[in-house]
C-alpha cells in the first residue's frame, strides 16, 4: 500500500464514521476503497469491521443525550444483536458471497421505503390506537417486544456479514415498532450497531486472524474514531426530515452500488 492508498482508506475511514452515526452506510465508503488498494473482498470486509468500531464508539457517545430512558430496551436487544452479529460472521466465512448478496439490494430497499413513509405509517397507527382507545402509553409489550427482538437478530445477522446499511434497516424496522423521535431512534441504531460490529470483529480476531489486513484496519480506525465525533455532533443537530431525506438519498446510493459493484 502507498502513501497515498494509506492517506485514501484513512479519509475513507473517516468519512465513513461520520456517515455510520448519522444514517448507517459508512461501509459503502471504505469497502469499495479497500478493493481498491488490493485487498480480497472477504479480507476488506473484515478488516473494515474492525476498522469501524472505534467510530461506532464516537457516535454511540455523541447520541448519549437521545439514550435517555432508553438503557432497558437496548438491554433487552443487544443479546439479540450479538447474536445476530455471531450468525453473520459464520455466513461470512462458510458461504460464497453470492449466496447472501443476492438479497442484499432487495433488503436495502425495503429498508429505504419504510424509512421513507414512517411517518404516513405512525399516524395511522397513531388513529387506529386513539380509536381503539389507546393512551398513548410507550410501554413496549411482549408482542411488539418480539418483533423487535427479531428485527435486531436480523440486521445484526447482515450487519455481521456484510455492513453497509445495516443502519438503514435498522431504523426502518424499528421506527415501525417504536413510538420514538428519529433522533432517539438512531441513537438506539448507533448503540445496536456497535455491539453487531464490536462482536464480529471480536469473533474474526479470534477465528480469522489470518485474514485481516491490519494496516488497512488500523487506518480505517483511525479515520472512523473522528468521524464518529463530527457525524455524531452534526447528525444531531439536523431536523427530522433533513434526517429522513439523508437516511433515503444514501439506501438508494446503497442499492445502486451493490447492483453495480
Amino acid at each position: 500500500m502507498t502513501a497515498w492508498e494509506m492517506v485514501a482508506v484513512a479519509l475513507a475511514g473517516l468519512a465513513a464514521g461520520s456517515i455510520n452515526a448519522v444514517v448507517g452506510s459508512g461501509t459503502l465508503v471504505t469497502f469499495p476503497v479497500l478493493l481498491a488498494v488490493g485487498l480480497p473482498p472477504v479480507t476488506a470486509t473484515i478488516s473494515n469491521s474492525l476498522g469501524l468500531v472505534p467510530g461506532n464508539l464516537t457516535g454511540a457517545i455523541g447520541y448519549r443525550r437521545e439514550l435517555a430512558g432508553q438503557r432497558r430496551l437496548l438491554l433487552r436487544l443487544m443479546p439479540a444483536s450479538v447474536l445476530g452479529a455471531l450468525t453473520g460472521s459464520f455466513l461470512l466465512l462458510h458461504l460464497p458471497a453470492s449466496a447472501f448478496e443476492a438479497i442484499v439490494p432487495g433488503l436495502v430497499g425495503l429498508a429505504v421505503v419504510l424509512v421513507a413513509v414512517q411517518p404516513l405509517l405512525q399516524r395511522r397507527l397513531a388513529a387506529r390506537r386513539a380509536r381503539a382507545g389507546d393512551d398513548g402509553d410507550t410501554t413496549v409489550g411482549g408482542g411488539r417486544l418480539a418483533a423487535l427482538f427479531a428485527g435486531a437478530y436480523a440486521t445484526g445477522t447482515y450487519g455481521g456479514y456484510f455492513a453497509a446499511s445495516q443502519g438503514v434497516l435498522q431504523i426502518g424496522i424499528f421506527g415501525l415498532l417504536l413510538r420514538e423521535p428519529l433522533q432517539r431512534l438512531n441513537a438506539i441504531k448507533n448503540v445496536l450497531t456497535l455491539g453487531v460490529n464490536a462482536v464480529a470483529a471480536l469473533a474474526y480476531v479470534v477465528v480469522a486472524t489470518d485474514r485481516i489486513d491490519w494496516r488497512a484496519a488500523g487506518l480505517v480506525a483511525g479515520g472512523s474514531l473522528v468521524g464518529g465525533f463530527v457525524g455524531s455532533t452534526l447528525g444531531r443537530r439536523l431536523p427530522a426530515p433533513v434526517l429522513r431525506t439523508a437516511i433515503v438519498a444514501l439506501g438508494l446510493v446503497a442499492i445502486v452500488v451493490l447492483l453495480t459493484r
